[in-house]
Parts: C-alpha cells; structure tokens; sequence
C-alpha cells in the first residue's frame, strides 16, 4: 500500500487559503469556482455546507488512510504489514525522518487544520449578519472540535509542533517554531471548551454534538494530565477536569452502547448511537477523496469489483494473547483467524471463510454487500468512528482511578463493565491500570488508538510504557485447529530485529521535508501564551 507525501506545510496552507464551502453533497469537498464572499455565507445553510467538507474526503484524506492505522495499531504492537519498507520501520522501532507515513501524518493532519482555519475565518469575517450568532457560533465550533482532533493527534505523535490559527499569516511569513507541548494541549482545550459551549446537544446528520466535545475534552485531558509530572503520579486537576467531562457524558448525555459490538464496524450502522465523532466516506468518488482501508482487504473475494486485495494488517502474536476464550465477539469483529466464517461478506457468493490471519475490522464487503454500486476500493463506505462512547467509558474509569493504585468505584466500574458485558465477558469487582489499559487495547484494537494510549502512559510513567513496549512479543502466528504457533523466523512475520525502545520513541520525527522547508522547525520550541 503506497504512502502519499506532496507537499509541505507552507505550500499546503497557502493552496488552503485559497479553499472554498461545498457542494450540495454533505460529503462532498466545496466547489472552489463558484463560492466568494459576495455569494456563499449568506444563509444557515451555507454554514452547513461550508463545515460539512471538513468531516471526510479529501481534507481528511491523507491522515485517515496513509498514517491513521500505521501508527495507531503497527507502531504499537498491535499489527504487522509485511513488504511495505516504511510500515517495517515502525515495526522495528527503525524510523527515519524520510519515512512517508511520517510525511503523510503530518501533512494530513495540517491538511485539516488548514482547511478547519479556513472555515472558521470565513464564518467570523464574511457570514451574513442576518445569520444568528446562535448558528454561526454553531458552525465555528464544529470546524474547532475538528481543528483540536487533528491537533491531539499532532501532539501525541509529534510533541511540539506550530500552532496556526490563520493560515493568510503563512503568505508572508511561512518559517515557523515548534510550540511548547504544554501550550499546544492549552490551544487543543480552549478549541473543545469553545465547541462544548457552542454545539447543540443533538443532530441527526451525524455531526458533532456538544457530547462529543465534552468527551474529546475529557480525553485530552486525562493525557495533558501526565505531562511535566514525575513519580507516576498525574496533576490532580486535569484528572478531576477529566472525570467531570466523561462523566457528564455517560451520566447526562442520554447516549448508550450499540447493543451489538460486531456492528460498530458494519456500514448499515453507520453514525449510530454510540459514535460521537466519526469520518463520513461515500462511495464513488475516486481516489484521494475516499476511504482506502479495504486495501487491507485478505481477499479479492471479498472486495469491491472483486481486485485491491493486496496486503492484509495482520495481528501480533501479542495481540491474540489478550483476548480470553470468552471474548469471541470482539475477537471476531477485530482479526480473522484460519477457518473463521464471515457470512455477510460477499453474501451472494455464500459468505467467506478466512484462510489466514487478518484484521477484519473496516473489512465491510463488496458493494453488493452494502448496496453501493459505484463502492470501489478506494471509497468504502463505511463512517469510522475516531471517538466512541465506550472510549468515553474507558476514559471515564481511568480518571477516577486518577493517581491510586486501584479503585471499586461503583460509577467506574458500572461504566466499565457496561464495554465487558456488551462483549460477552465477565464483569470485574475492581479495577487498577493494567486492567483498564488492557481492556483499552482489546476493545479499540484496529483503530488507531493503542499509540495514543502508550503516550498518554510515557508522558507521567516512562518507566511502565517503556516495560509494555519491550516484553512485548512483536511476532505474527498461526493458527489452526484452536492452537496458535509464533511464526518462526525467516518467514514473513517472523521474529525480527527490533530496536530497544528509549523515552525518544514515543515522539516521531520530524519529517525531513518539512525541515528541508522550514529549518526553524529543528530549534528548541517556544510559548505560544
């Protein structure tokens, strides 16, 4: 699967300020020839138009299907792609600057701020003052509840990266520094706050709701909590602000777990009620607009057109060790093994029996299976959710653990075991972090998260993260007949050379094209406040 990286950050805002609203498809990327001050902003439904392009397509392009799931699921341990050379790299712990995943994370992910920042100013300068500040508040804060996303994702992956709030600033001045962390984290609440503020409590679209604000603000705090803190211990403030954010989510919002863990991952369920935030893909929109990931497919079989099959994720060994016997169906939902039987894919053709070791979630079937005829490889149809309610759940139990070494909070564990149950496994009588960490892995596997969790854990515990990362067994297997055998070495998957993981491996590096762009990117970082 190639990776893409085009462009650099100055050269990708500058084509960004020049970005226009949207077509009449809530999918859809604006028409750049026919929107200008004089005749777009005019109305509540231009503001619509305007934020729906930043949910999908090709804002969101590069991020979601070049670096989202490499370094979510390879990176940490959950999966392993055999020929491509930068997907090895993470693998092994060998990463370079010239690494295209890299390139193509951080592209993507300014991509979208880029594209977020210019319908944010938009809105403020040109929306018609017959708009109602109710509304237009509304639209600002959808476009800076997915400005922050993108952020998080750069503070995790990356550390200290530039702020930009006004992408016309980079015409004249493109050099830019790296921002503090810290500061970076600030910019990342003040843009969730404002969203929680300004988003309404429903909408039926799928879009972003003040719910998913408070529970992403929850999120970001429980990780801003580990930073500068020494002892394994977090700042108490911003687990407390993280526990009444998720709290008031799982208590408040009237939101529940879709009954059935398998369906999350089918596209018939789409944007259902447990998703708070998740990409909108459409069919038939051709490369770099759509959704790729059924590239991992196993199988021509399988896929639309029946082609584009050509290297599956597969899962670790380490991985597969997690799941207990009870666990099957987020096991099934996750990964095939050999024998595994998936009769919703290729339906008409009799369903499909899995010869090997694949991820299965995002793998949704052909387009007789979700009755999408233009559905090709490059554009499944399937709405990937980036934050769920039972991520808030998890989120919620670990706040409240906060800095003690175990907890039989009563709320904790309700909402704990409401993710165990839904999956068909036994409910637990207290909790500690392993146990929540462990139950993270297993539930979000395959959806770029693990990374961030590991991070989250290095920034206040090192110690700890850097023990999870090396006794970690970053092998793939076999399996037949309900025994599972490492793959031995010499073989694709097998045992490899992997490199002893240091506090430095949590932060990627720069990409050398944006330091070939912008030298000022490799000086020390400074306040954005």
């Amino acid at each position: 699967m190639k990776s893409i990286n085009k462009s650099i950050i100055p050269l990708l805002l500058f084509f960004a300020v020049i970005a226009g609203g949207c077509t009449e498809s809530f999918l859809d990327r604006p028409s750049q020839s026919q929107i200008s001050s004089n005749n777009f902003y005019q109305t509540t439904s231009d503001l619509r138009l305007a934020t729906a392009s930043l949910y999908g397509g090709a804002p969101w392009m590069q991020w979601h299907n070049s670096a989202l799931l490499p370094l979510g699921d390879i990176l940490s341990g959950n999966a392993y792609f055999a020929w491509f050379g930068d997907f090895v790299q993470l693998y092994t712990r060998t990463i370079t600057a010239q690494n295209s995943v890299v390139a193509s994370g951080w592209t993507g992910l300014y991509n979208v701020v880029a594209q977020c920042n210019t319908v944010i100013n938009a809105i403020q300068e040109q929306a018609a003052s017959s708009i109602s500040a109710t509304d237009k508040n509304a639209a600002i804060a959808e476009a800076r509840f997915i400005r922050a996303v993108a952020y998080y994702h750069l503070a995790v992956m990356w550390g200290a990266v530039p702020i930009i709030e006004d992408n016309r600033k980079l015409i004249q001045n493109p050099l830019l520094n790296r921002n503090i962390i810290s500061d970076v984290y600030k910019f990342i609440i003040a843009d969730l706050t404002y969203a929680a503020q300004n988003l309404p409590t429903t909408d039926a679209s799928g879009r972003v709701t003040t719910w998913s604000a408070q529970g992403m603000l929850a999120k970001v705090y429980l990780t801003a909590a580990g930073l500068g803190q020494t002892g394994g211990t977090r700042n108490q403030e911003y687990l407390d602000n993280a526990k009444k954010y998720a709290g008031n989510v799982c208590k408040n919002s009237g939101l529940s777990l879709l009954p059935n863990y398998y369906n999350l991952f089918r596209a018939q369920y789409n944007d259902n009620q447990e998703s708070l935030f998740s990409l909108q893909w459409t069919a038939g929109v051709g490369y770099s607009n759509g959704n790729h990931w059924l590239t991992y497919s196993p199988s021509n079989d399988i896929n639309p057109q029946k082609n584009g099959a050509w290297t599956p994720l597969a899962p670790t060994y380490d991985l597969y060790l997690l799941y207990s016997p009870k666990d099957t169906v987020r096991r099934k939902a996750s990964f095939m093994l050999n024998g595994d039987y998936y009769p919703e894919l290729n339906a008409a053709g009799g369903g499909y029996k899995s010869t090997g070791q694949a991820m299965k979630k995002h793998i949704i079937g052909n387009e007789k299976d979700n009755n999408a005829p233009t559905m090709d490889i490059w554009s499944s149809v399937e709405h990937n959710a980036i934050l769920r309610l039972a991520d808030v759940y998890l989120i919620y139990a670990e706040a409240v653990l906060g800095n003690n070494a175990s907890t039989t909070d009563a709320d904790a564990l309700s909402y704990f075991n409401k993710v165990r149950t839904r999956a068909g496994v036994d409910p637990v009588a207290t909790l500690d972090l392993d146990a929540i960490y462990r139950e993270r892995r297993i539930e979000l596997a395959f959806e770029g998260q693990y990374w961030i969790d590991l991070v989250r854990l290095s920034y206040y515990n090192p110690t700890k993260a850097l023990s999870v990362l090396s006794n970690q067994q970053r092998v793939t297997f076999k399996y037949d007949k309900g025994v599972a055998t490492t793959t031995p070495a010499g073989e694709a998957g097998g045992p490899q050379p992997i490199v002893a993981p240091t506090i430095g491996s949590f932060t990627l590096p720069i990409p050398a094209s944006e330091l070939t762009s912008d030298p000022k990117l490799a000086d020390a970082p400074v306040p954005y406040y």
